[in-house]
């Protein structure tokens, strides 16, 4: 197995736990949208504001989806990942 496959086998299983939490949560849709809106945001303010503090997130489909299904710690992630 190669790393880019272990990577993605990762990701879905990772994007199938949020999904399995999201389904046990007494308000499904609302939880579902507020982590979504707080990962999206949190990957917005990093972005933008970023640069002042040396850190560089790109925008692209893969950290838009990953924030939006996995929340805030995505972005922790990724900010961190980028940086070492």
């Amino acid at each position: 197995m190669d790393t880019e496959t272990i990577f993605r086998i990762l990701c879905g299983t990772v994007a199938a736990i949020m999904l399995i939490y999201y389904l046990r949560r007494e308000k499904k849709l609302l939880s579902m949208l507020t982590g979504a809106l707080t990962g999206i945001a949190a990957l917005f303010i990093v972005n933008k504001y970023g640069g002042l503090i040396g850190i560089e997130v790109p925008l692209n489909l893969f950290d838009l989806l990953g924030s939006a299904v996995l929340g805030v710690p995505f972005v922790v992630f990724t900010v961190i990942m980028n940086n070492l």
